[in-house]
């Protein structure tokens, strides 16, 4: 009998009632990432990369899975997909950072440690009708017995049962496991699978192959107890799969060395034959692209059918497993059908089964009360006990119809429910409890009909979508069972922030299994252009009908009025948060569209503003330690965009400041309120660069002197062989800090090679280039977090650590801080700062937009244009040819300079006298900037010309 670590894993998941935004990601797995290469890679790519991290362990996760196939459209290939081990120092946001950054993956995720769903048996809990705990009730619900007529399923079936281990001894399992007979207990490998003497099933949290009873957790005995107990062995209960087999397959650790395997039994248990898999386990939220493709995996790849428990939330979330795609999401009812008192509700439930005093195998006493060894019995509650129901009833249908995929056995299983909406009780869930209540009966023996919406695409493809948005959405719909006549799939708002224009797609008649799509003449919708609250989440509904009478509602959800927004007018697209961060508002990299230019993708893992008055007064919404982030800002009013704006193609307006230092207080923020504002253009010569301006009013009683203002950026340029081969330098005359990627293998050539913040306006500049590589003892040191002394130094530095570059001569995970120091800013004043957003394929072209930003911000920016002198006239302005310039007796005129947009003298002439022409024939149409030097000094005047 194994020692355990699992008790700390059985853990409640019950009464939350949190809205899905205020749900907290699951627990991680510490230490350890996933990767999966893109098509094409080989591990190989990674290796300056892993290099950098000080990663080791590199190994592949499925190495004996299914490839891909034709005939399985959607499939997916787990072949790619590789684990890695991580110090213990390099926080996940880096690790994805830098393996992104190759170019050579597709998704980097934490695993997430995922929670068996078991509700306690007692009145506290109220999931227990003390008069029903005796008996199998359930049975007769959901119509068993007469189910069990039609067909007792087979030992051939077998249900994948991933959970806590199995008493394995008990009375009424112990003939109902599924051996390995191909590989029995010899210590080889005799099947060749990669697994030695898994003969009874495996544990793949602790990679042996025993995956028996652990006095600490019985979750795995009582899960497989309802789908699969012996029947007509004239003992204990019968369990509703009858004939049909299990396979144990242990998820929780026991061992030092042991983790959370749910998903990596999924595998195991799809390339081990198993028809049915039962997850009787979960978390709210944590999507993840890993655990979905293990499920697509079983589900497409090995047509399995996969069966989830909705979780016991008592809350409208999402819940994972469940809520992932080709998943049987499966809630709980009472025995009158009433929705569970605990039981998760949502759009994503499929269908519900009982889910209260289900008596079933305890696999807990070693001898019972009766004195019989192996013999123990409870009746106990949750969707944990819902799921294997649900999960029993697929593996009867898949005997009882073996030509039907995995995809429409879900389907009978759904279309074939009693509904219980209409009862009076579960009028506050109707449309959330899906079809209905399981009826195995039905299941068996009707004739139903489903065509089904199995993939939603908006376009364009967006996390979110801002006020005054307008989108497509198309559809793949299929008919997964009997033919239908004349369907429709009509889609309605269900949100009064979103309006569907065109949301009706004729089908017409279609077989089975046929499938049709509407992305030539796609859905057509508009998101409200104000009065959307922060973060909502708006759900669109698809009814799909035929002329016969058949009716199925699918929901999809969209975000809307995130807490961001992203300037995409060029080619560099920016996302601004609320409270003053770039790219992202979270260290995970989730809550935002990042920084990318062009086709680069995301190439800023973090940025955002910092003030400083002090080693000890410091505001800031960036990295610290541990994985945390400060939390100096909060929003005073949500991030805008306007499109066009009055100055550019794009503007964005924020406001943010930091809490207000109390004498005495611990609180170490400066206490400055910020209006950030943000510009983009869309034309030629501007489209290389976002122009943030920051507005600082001194919120204190005292004057804070000097105030330190700047942006930092942590860049990751990708390179061919590795994210960790950037360098920062500084450029003097432009106040410019930049970071490069510096060449691969010969002819390589990095999608982006050049990034960086140019100061526009403000005090003295100040630049500090930080390697990410930096050892013990550094000024600044990113490996062990960024504290407040060195966010200050970073600030206060002036240009000393500007002049020399940071990650030569190999390259390195590089971070620069650009700002400016203000000398004094008193009470109640305002002052501004602005800073240039850059981003280029060469350094010439940097500094040319460099250059070009600080004649946009210069001419076309100030809110009033400058007060010209009496008597200084430009004209006809806009202007055609030949423009004019006056200026009044004793000015006198000696040059005429005109710029264009990138700050290129365009035309020059020497003037003389109080009046001058200047000739424009042969300029390109747009905003030019006239500079006249005089005797008394150099005027300005933007000039358009048509």
């Amino acid at each position: 009998m194994k020692n355990t670590l699992r008790a700390l894993l059985f853990l409640l998941i019950i009464g939350l009632g949190q809205s899905a935004m205020a749900l907290p990601a699951p627990p991680t797995i510490p230490g350890r990432v996933v990767l999966k290469l893109r098509p094409g890679q080989t591990p190989a790519v990674l290796e300056a990369a892993l290099n950098a991290l000080s990663a080791h362990g590199l190994q592949p996760k499925f190495p004996h899975t299914q490839a891909p196939s034709a005939e399985r459209p959607g499939s997916v290939d787990l072949r790619g997909i590789y684990q890695v081990e991580l110090p213990a120092t390099v926080p996940l946001d880096r690790a994805r950072t830098v393996l992104l950054g190759t170019g050579a993956v597709e998704y980097v995720e934490p695993l997430y440690i995922r929670q068996p769903l078991y509700q306690p048996n007692d009145p506290r809990a109220d999931s227990t009708l003390t008069s029903l705990t005796a008996s199998q009730f359930y049975l007769k619900q959901i119509r068993a017995y007469r189910a069990w007529d039609v067909t007792r399923g087979d030992s051939s079936i077998v249900i994948g049962i991933t959970d806590g281990g199995v008493r394995l001894t008990h009375e009424d399992l112990r003939q109902q496991i599924k051996h390995n007979y191909a590989d029995p207990v010899n210590g080889r490998d005799d099947d060749g699978d990669g697994y030695v003497d898994n003969f009874t099933g495996w544990d793949l949290a602790n990679n042996d192959n025993d995956c028996g009873y652990d006095i600490n957790i019985i979750h795995g005995s009582l899960v497989a107890g309802v789908a699969a107990a012996r029947t007509d062995n004239g003992l204990g209960i019968a369990g509703l799969g009858n004939r049909c087999r299990f396979l144990p397959l242990n998820i929780y650790p026991n061992t030092p060395t042991g983790s959370f395997a749910g998903y990596e039994a999924i595998v195991y248990a799809a390339d081990h034959g198993c028809q049915v898999i039962n997850m009787s386990w979960g978390a709210p939220g944590g999507y993840s692209r890993f655990e979905q493709d293990a499920i697509t995996y079983a589900a497409v790849n090995r047509d399995a059918v996969v069966v989830a428990a909705a979780g016991n939330t008592s809350a409208d979330i999402l819940f994972y497993p469940a809520s992932y795609d080709h998943v049987l999401s499966v809630s709980g009812v009472s025995s009158t059908d009433q929705k569970s008192p605990a039981a998760t509700f949502n759009h994503r439930v499929d269908m519900v089964a009982p889910g209260l005093s289900i008596l079933t195998t305890q696999g807990y006493h070693t001898v019972s009360a009766g004195g019989v060894a192996d013999a123990d019995y409870v009746a106990v509650g949750g969707t944990s006990f819902a799921a294997p129901l649900a999960a029993a009833a697929a593996a009867l249908v898949r005997w009882r119809f073996p030509q039907l995929t995995a995809a429409q056995v879900m389907a009978r299983l759904r279309q074939t429910t009693d509904n219980i909406d209409g009862l009076p009780a579960n009028a506050a869930w109707a449309g959330r409890l899906g079809t209905g209540r399981l009826n195995v009966l039905r299941a068996l023996t009707a004739s139903p009909k489903e065509a089904r919406v199995i993939a939603s695409t908006f376009l364009p493809a967006r996390p979110a979508y801002a006020p005054g948005d307008t989108l497509r959405l198309a559809v793949d719909v299929q008919n997964l069972l009997q033919p239908v006549a004349g369907l429709t799939v009509t889609l309605t708002s269900l949100s009064p922030y979103v309006t569907v224009r065109q949301g009706s797609f004729a089908m017409g008649n279609m077989a089975t299994l046929a499938r049709a799509t509407n992305f030539t003449a796609p859905f057509r919708l508009a998101v409200a252009a104000s009065g959307i609250p922060l973060n909502t989440t708006a759900t669109l509904r698809y009814r799909i009908t035929d002329t016969g009478g058949f009716q199925y509602d699918q929901f999809v959800d969209l975000l809307l009025n995130p807490d961001y927004v992203v300037l995409d007018a060029n080619d560099l697209v920016l996302s601004l948060t609320s409270r003053g961060n770039l790219a992202f508002d979270n260290l995970a990299g989730t809550v935002g569209m990042g920084l990318s230019y062009r086709t680069s993708g995301n190439i800023l893992s973090e940025g955002g503003l910092l003030l400083a008055t002090s080693p000890t007064r410091v505001s800031d919404r960036l990295r610290t330690s541990g994985g945390q982030s400060r939390q100096s800002f909060f929003s005073l009013r949500q991030a805008t965009r306007q499109q066009p704006g009055p100055r550019a193609d794009q503007e964005a307006r924020v406001a943010f400041q930091d809490t207000i230092p109390v004498a005495g207080s611990r609180v170490r923020s400066v206490g400055v309120a910020v209006r950030q504002r943000a510009y983009a253009w869309a034309m030629p010569g501007r489209r290389d660069f976002v122009v943030l301006e920051y507005s600082l009013k001194n919120l204190t009683a005292d004057t804070l002197k000097p105030l330190y203002a700047g942006i930092f950026t942590d860049w990751d340029l990708p390179n061919p062989d590795g994210a960790a081969r950037n360098a920062a330098a500084y450029d003097t005359a432009r106040a410019l800090g930049y970071c490069y990627a510096l060449g691969g293998p010969a002819g390589t050539t990095p999608p982006v090679a050049y990034a960086g913040i140019r100061l526009l306006r403000g005090g003295t500049p100040a630049v500090y280039s930080i390697d990410g590589g930096a050892p013990a003892g550094s000024p600044i040191r990113l490996a062990d977090g960024f504290s407040v002394a060195e966010k200050f130094l970073a600030l206060s530095s002036g240009t000393a650590r500007a002049q020399r570059t940071a990650g030569l001569p190999d390259g390195a995970d590089v971070s620069q801080v650009v700002g400016t120091r203000l000398a004094r800013l008193a009470p109640g004043d305002s002052t501004t700062v602005a800073f240039a957003v850059l981003a280029a394929p060469t350094l010439a072209q940097l500094q040319a937009s460099a250059d070009a930003a600080a004649t946009v911000y210069g001419a076309v920016l100030p809110t009033r244009p400058a007060a010209l002198p009496a008597g200084f006239s430009v004209y006809p302005n806009p202007a055609t040819g030949l423009l004019r310039v006056e200026l009044t007796a004793g000015l006198g005129l000696r040059e005429l300079l005109l710029c264009n947009a990138l700050g290129q003298v365009v035309r020059q002439q020497a003037a003389s006298g109080t009046a001058a022409a200047l000739d424009l024939a042969g300029l390109a149409p747009g905003l030019y900037v006239l500079r006249a030097q005089g005797t008394g000094g150099i005027l300005t005047q933007n000039v358009v010309l048509r």
